[in-house]
C-alpha cells in the first residue's frame, strides 16, 4: 500500500525553496554585518603635536650598552715571517755633526734669512722703533731638511720675533750638506730700511 504522502509543516517552503530561503537568510545576514561595520565611527587620529607637550623618549635598552666583542683579525698566509724593519736616518740624532756648507747651502740660507724679515715687518705695525739682530742655531740633516732651528741670540727685545724667524727658518728643505749633517749660525740684522 502506499503511503499517503505527508505535506511540509506550516511556514517552510518545500522542495528547493527551503535552499533558496537559506540562501537569502545568508544575504542578509553578510549585508547587516558589513552595514554595522560602516556605521562604525574611525577612531579619532591623536592631536597634532603640541608645543607645550614634551616628547618622552622610551626608555633604553640596557643591552644596547654591551660593547660588541673585538674582531679578530686574520693574520694571513704570511703569519710567523719575521719583518725587517729599515729606518733612514737622516744624520740628526748625532752629538755632533762633521758635515760642512756649500755654496748652493749658503745661497738658500741667505735668501731664508730675507725671508724672515717678513716676521720683522708685521711687529713693526705694532712697534716702529723695534731693531736689533737675531741669530738662529740650525742643524740641518743629511736630506737638507732642518732637523732643529733655535733661537741663539736675540738683541731685538721681541721673542714673539725671533721665534717667528727661527720658524720660517725650519720650514721647507736645504741642499744636502756634504759629510753628514751640519750645524750652522745664521746671523740675520733687522733695521727699518
Amino acid at each position: 500500500m502506499s503511503t499517503p504522502s505527508t505535506p511540509p509543516p506550516a511556514g517552510l517552503p518545500s522542495g528547493n525553496g527551503k535552499y533558496i530561503a537559506g540562501a537569502v537568510l545568508m544575504l542578509v545576514a553578510v549585508g547587516a554585518v558589513i552595514g554595522w561595520k560602516k556605521c562604525q565611527t574611525a577612531p579619532t587620529p591623536p592631536p597634532p603635536p603640541d608645543a607645550a607637550v614634551a616628547f618622552v623618549p622610551p626608555p633604553r635598552n640596557t643591552d644596547d650598552d654591551i660593547p660588541l666583542p673585538a674582531a679578530e683579525e686574520d693574520a694571513g698566509p704570511d703569519a710567523g715571517k719575521k719583518i725587517n724593519y729599515i729606518y733612514l736616518s737622516n744624520g740628526c740624532e748625532v752629538k755632533k755633526c762633521a758635515g760642512t756648507q756649500h755654496p748652493d747651502m749658503a745661497t738658500m740660507l741667505a735668501f731664508r734669512a730675507k725671508a724672515a724679515h717678513k716676521c720683522y715687518d708685521q711687529a713693526l705695525s705694532q712697534d716702529a722703533t723695534l731693531k736689533g739682530g737675531v741669530t738662529i742655531a740650525l742643524r740641518l740633516g743629511t736630506n737638507g731638511l732642518a732637523c732643529s732651528a733655535a733661537v741663539a741670540s736675540n738683541s731685538t727685545g721681541n721673542a714673539g720675533v725671533a721665534q717667528c724667524i727661527a720658524a720660517s727658518m725650519r720650514a721647507g728643505g736645504y741642499p744636502a750638506p756634504k759629510g753628514g749633517c751640519v750645524d750652522v749660525a745664521v746671523p740675520i740684522q733687522l733695521k727699518t730700511r
